[in-house]
């Protein structure tokens, strides 16, 4: 953790690693879970928490901590401050109902995704990922989407991090063969990623762009894999993809 500075106020950092420890399963932990959690001292944990009991973010029945619903309003200022949330929501509601197939909207923190929405069809029976949930980027088409936008620069030191860890037999792993995949879909306009998170589970992808046309969100489709090829997916998903992200910034052109 960073040293004190005119810049940088320590006890918020440390204030934010304790919701964060709270906020990992099974969502209650004693003090010294926390602390440990956290990479705090005791000390210093009890007194975050007691802070955060007296905001009433935190509770604790005498022995386990755990984050009150004053929490949650944490993560919502966040999706409450994007300009394209609220427009997103339901414009992906109107492409799942229409194409029948799971939906969902991610952004790009370093070098993983977080779902900022995700609408989940019947036959998708994936209920391990949510709001908020995070994965690697370079394991699905989200992800690949926003790496492909990123500056030639960044790109090429996140490809030079090397370590990208293999989930299925199919997961691409290999830097310069990822850099060919990344440089098409930026060519493509498109991601397609097949069975490299589940073996299940295929993907496509398109950018969400801002009003200035910069790349603030990624939109995608997923079915069963198996069911569709990429030039299927291309064909039946992808306008219906292109068009939804250009009403989401349509609307954001017209509310700013």
């Amino acid at each position: 953790m960073s040293k004190e500075s005119d810049g940088f106020v320590r006890a918020i950092a440390r204030g934010f690693s304790i919701i964060e420890a709270l906020g990992k399963p099974p969502g209650r932990h004693t003090l010294a879970e926390a602390a440990d959690t956290a990479g705090l001292n005791r000390a210093t944990a009890r007194r975050i928490l007691a802070t955060l009991i007296a905001l009433k973010y935190c509770a604790s029945d005498g022995r386990y901590f755990s984050l009150r619903p004053r929490a949650l309003g944490l993560g919502l200022s966040y999706l409450n401050a994007l300009p394209y949330w609220g427009h997103a929501q339901r414009a992906l509601e109107n492409l799942r109902n229409e194409i029948g197939e799971s939906c969902a909207m991610a952004v790009l923190d370093e070098d993983e995704i977080v779902y900022a929405l995700r609408l989940p069809a019947r036959r998708i029976l994936s209920a391990n990922l949510g709001v908020g949930s995070r994965l690697p980027a370079h394991l699905v088409s989200l992800g690949r989407v926003m790496l492909a936008a990123l500056p030639p620069g960044t790109r090429e030191a996140y490809l030079a991090t090397g370590g990208f860890r293999q989930v299925t037999p199919r997961t691409v792993t290999d830097p310069e063969r990822l850099g060919e995949l990344l440089a098409r879909v930026e060519s493509d306009g498109y991601a397609w990623v097949d069975g490299e998170l589940d073996p299940a589970i295929c993907g496509i992808a398109v950018p969400l762009r801002d009003p200035a046309g910069a790349v603030v969100a990624a939109l995608s489709v997923n079915t069963i894999s198996g069911t569709v090829s990429e030039a299927g997916a291309r064909k039946k998903f992808l306008l219906p993809l292109r068009r939804t992200a250009q009403e989401i910034r349509s609307q954001m052109l017209t509310s700013g």
